[in-house]
């Protein structure tokens, strides 16, 4: 067994962070050699598992609810890396696009991006509502597009 394999756990949909926390704790109990675990919320239904033995990590997922079964076969650290790189909030937010504030004071509220700051991941927007256009800087993860500008 090199290290860098890592297993495919199928887990019940939207279970997967529980069943994550399960898993460790069985592991730990039974002192089964598992490195790490990942829940992608790319991959619903699915955790990514580092562990020693096919085996032992097969009689650990046994024992946690609604984890369904271990795919058999294995992947490596290079195929699934991608998945480790956060991706910044504003990642799909243009400029004109049209986006409603999720929370903060101005929540509910309909706005115009009008500019993208990626590497602090906040964006300026102009809000529909607002008597004289006032530019205001909110998070990226505080907004949900309503509509793209280019359709």
């Amino acid at each position: 067994m090199s290290e860098g394999t890592i297993y495919v756990v199928k887990t019940t949909a939207n279970q997967e962070r529980s069943v994550a926390n399960v898993l460790e704790q069985v592991a730990r109990r039974e002192h089964f050699d598992v490195r790490s675990i990942l829940a992608p919320d790319e991959l619903r239904g699915y955790l990514l598992v580092e562990a020693g033995e096919y085996d032992e990590l097969n009689q650990a997922v046994q024992m946690v609810p609604h984890a369904r079964s271990l795919i058999q076969g294995t992947t490596h650290i290079e195929e699934v890396e991608h998945f480790l790189t956060p991706k910044p909030t504003v990642t799909g937010i243009s400029v004109d696009d049209i986006i409603e504030l999720i929370s903060g004071p101005f929540k509910g509220e309909k706005a115009r991006v009008k500019r993208v700051d990626e590497s602090r991941e906040e964006i300026t927007v102009e809000l529909f509502e607002a008597m004289v256009p006032i530019p205001v800087t909110i998070r990226g993860d505080h907004v949900r597009i309503l509509k793209r500008e280019d359709e």
